[in-house]
């Protein structure tokens, strides 16, 4: 599932309003370490474009 799920981003990622929808999605699938692995991931690939939406995302996820 953490594959598929680094996929959808990669497919979504030209729309913030998608990517904020498959990434909160996502968090609810994956087990809490695909979780932490993830964020690492979302925040590599995507942190220069997205960093806030993944703070906002994860900051619920962990709340």
């Amino acid at each position: 599932m953490f594959e598929y799920t680094k996929q959808i981003l990669l497919k979504v990622s030209f729309d913030k309003v998608l990517f904020t929808k498959e990434l909160s999605k996502a968090v609810t699938w994956l087990r809490n370490d695909e979780t932490h692995l993830l964020k690492i991931w979302c925040v590599a690939t995507f942190g220069h474009i997205y960093y806030d939406v993944i703070s906002d995302v994860f900051s619920k996820v962990s709340a």
